[in-house]
């Protein structure tokens, strides 16, 4: 109230014959005016020790700055929201891409989408775009892009992936998929590849083996079961041979040298032969390097939206 008071004096006598026009801080004080807008605790301090002391005070210095940090502090509000991360990441069978996928959710909290899952939950609620997907599946055909592209794009457009990021798994598999998704505006932060040698991965998928009872995957050699009940129930995937990986992996490793053609600039290659500990290290380090750029372009954003 005080300085109400003040700054209505001060207008008046600036209005009088024969005395100037008021000018405004920036006018008056060009190099303070920002210097003392952070703070209007201080002004309001240094008022009351005017006050104090029995000097007059004028409050065009007090009241202008209230002004800009009332101004600032509006601009940082609205500017201070982080875009959520968004993630893709590919490797073929084997790779350890599941299980990178557990770890990243786990310290990110983003939402992992993968087409697979999706395909699945559609078919099994009877949406027409599920029936039409289940139709060439019964069919032993692939499902064509335009149905599982509009299947991901609707996904990462709900609300959760979009608050808080998302994590895209083994998808898109082909330069169709990434193109169509860069049409529709979507486009990930990062492109993580896991890259493993071909030797390891035979070895690992050759080695695995599905508990039908629990769904769980083991690995006679990395990951074997608990007990020898368990172990007599273990089945093998009718293409987890040498002969029919290999075709899988050959087929991989063409589709992704076109995908990474999209988004060579944002590719990050990380060996997968290494125990699953360092992989996500070298993952995690990918990704605070991801999120330090964007917090600085978001800082750079709200500065040039202050300096304005």
């Amino acid at each position: 109230m005080a300085s109400l008071a003040l700054s209505s004096v001060t207008a008046t006598k600036a209005t009088q014959p024969g005395c100037s026009p008021a000018l405004t801080t920036s006018q008056r004080y060009p190099l303070r005016t920002v210097s003392i807008a952070y703070s209007v605790e201080a002004s309001r301090t240094s008022l009351q020790r005017q006050n104090n002391h029995g000097h007059r005070f004028s409050s065009r210095l007090l009241w202008k700055p209230l002004a800009v940090a009332e101004k600032s502090s509006t601009v940082v509000s609205e500017m201070n929201t982080d875009e959520p991360l968004k993630v893709m990441i590919s490797g073929a069978p084997a790779s350890g891409k599941g299980t990178q996928c557990e770890l990243i959710k786990k310290k990110y909290g983003l939402v992992h989408i993968a087409a697979g899952d999706l395909l699945r939950a559609e078919i099994a609620a009877g949406t027409e775009k599920g029936k039409r997907a289940k139709e060439y599946m019964e069919k032993g055909m692939l499902v064509p892009d335009e149905i599982v592209v509009m299947m991901v794009k609707e996904r990462l457009l709900q609300a959760d992936a979009q608050e808080k990021g998302w994590l895209l798994d083994g998808y898109p598999r082909s330069f169709s998929q990434a193109k169509a998704l860069e049409d529709l505006g979507i486009r990930p932060d990062i492109f993580i590849l896991l890259d493993v040698s071909e030797e390891s991965l035979v070895e690992r998928v050759v080695g695995r083996r599905l508990d039908p009872v629990t769904g769980k995957i083991y690995h006679l050699k990395y990951s074997p079961p608990e007990n020898e009940e368990i172990a007599a129930r273990l089945t093998q995937r009718f293409d987890d041979t040498e002969e029919k990986v290999k075709l899988r992996l050959q087929t991989h490793n063409q589709n992704v040298e076109a995908v990474l053609s999209i988004y060579e600039d944002i590719t990050v290659r990380v060996d997968g032969n290494i125990s699953k500990e360092i992989v996500f290290a070298e993952v995690d380090k990918a990704l605070a390097s991801v999120i330090e750029k964007k917090s600085k372009t978001s800082s750079a954003a709200m500065a040039a939206g202050l300096a304005t």
